[in-house]
């Protein structure tokens, strides 16, 4: 064997022993994910589950009868308060002010004749040309015609009403349903309702509290542990949130005793008609003041018999076992109150792979 060859051979002895080295060592130090501890506005929540109810819902229903003339909506339009749905014949109930208009021009008539008698009367009772009877019966004639005159006034008022409510209308601003009743259909008191009028803005979104939860938020209020108010937001049914928050406007005074809870009603702008009567949504209660507390990703948290801890990263890459206490925790996220400082970095993923004092290959998490 030539030196060249010997060379040649020693070389790629000891290559192969820097790879497998090489690879050992990289076998030897774990790939993991980290996570910096943060300080976060982290406001104290609770999830619930609520449905949305419209502020005004009634039906539309006619209050005379008669055939229709005019529908003049189309059905799911929104409209303002006063516009006219429906129109009812009106000619009969014109007919009858009418009528009754002569009658009072009548009874005027009558009256101011009964006031000409009286008065005539009391100047013969003067010169004693007639008895006092006559002049008793002249005063009652002119009170039996104002009696008559207000009676027919009255009559007028309730004929004027009847014609007014030929004209169906809105009495507040809101979107229409479906309509039960066409033109042609005769209608009145007994038919039913002819459509429903819905508003929905604003609108409420009622839930049940539990009593145990809504006793021990107002003594944690009166013990200043917890500021008052909240913010109220919503999720929809397809897992999107809300953008308006609402407000709470509305506190039970009673109990439902089959599930000891308490009504809450929240009240919420609802201008592009999102939210819908009758939908099932979540509801997330918030307080209402910022509160910045310190915090890791709830994955980072593990627990033995001794209670909470996390694996921490230091600049070296060495990880350190560490005790933490938990307060809470939301949205994925766990609340410290002692054993981290805030910009230490905790394993994340990768948990079962370490132990103390060994080394590790720290990568950031994606957004962290």
């Amino acid at each position: 064997m030539t030196v060249p060859k010997v060379a040649f051979s020693a070389f790629s002895f000891l290559l192969a022993v820097a790879l497998s080295v090489s690879a050992a060592y990289a076998q030897q130090v774990p790939a993991v994910v980290v996570a910096p501890a943060r300080v976060v506005d982290l406001r104290e929540s609770v999830d619930l589950t609520g449905r949305v109810v419209a502020t005004q819902k009634v039906d539309i229903r006619a209050r005379v009868a008669g055939f229709l003339e005019a529908v003049n909506f189309r059905e799911g339009q929104k409209v303002t308060s006063g516009t006219v749905l429906y129109q009812v014949e009106d000619g009969a109930y014109r007919a009858a002010v009418q009528e009754i208009e002569g009658s009072i021009q009548a009874a005027e008539a009558q009256r101011d004749l009964a006031v000409l008698e009286r008065d005539r009367a009391k100047q013969l009772i003067a010169t004693n040309t007639i008895s006092q009877a006559k002049v008793d019966t002249a005063n009652a004639e002119v009170k039996k015609a104002e009696a008559e005159l207000v009676r027919l006034k009255g009559s007028k008022q309730s004929a004027d009403l009847n014609l007014s409510y030929t004209k169906i209308t809105a009495p507040f601003d809101g979107v229409l349903g479906l309509t039960t009743a066409d033109v042609g259909a005769l209608v009145g008191p007994d038919t039913g309702p002819l459509v429903t009028l819905t508003r929905l803005d604003p609108i409420y979104v009622e839930f049940p509290v539990s009593t145990s939860l809504l006793l021990t938020y107002r003594e944690r209020v009166q013990k200043g542990m917890t500021p008052g108010g909240a913010n109220v937001g919503l999720t929809l049914p397809n897992g999107t949130e809300y953008p308006l928050k609402g407000t709470i406007d509305f506190i039970a005074s009673n109990v439902a005793q089959g599930t000891d809870t308490v009504t809450v009603r929240a009240q919420f702008d609802n201008p592009n008609a999102l939210l819908l009567d009758g939908t099932l949504v979540r509801v997330i209660l918030e307080q209402s003041e910022k509160q910045d507390v310190l915090a890791v990703p709830q994955q980072a948290v593990q627990r033995d018999q001794q209670g909470a801890f996390v694996m921490v990263v230091d600049a070296a890459s060495k990880v350190e076992l560490r005790r933490i206490d938990v307060a809470r925790s939301a949205r994925g996220l766990s609340v410290v109150t002692e054993g981290l400082k805030e910009g230490e970095n905790v394993i994340t993923e990768g948990v079962g792979k370490v132990r103390p004092g060994i080394t590790v290959d720290a990568a950031p998490a994606t957004g962290g």
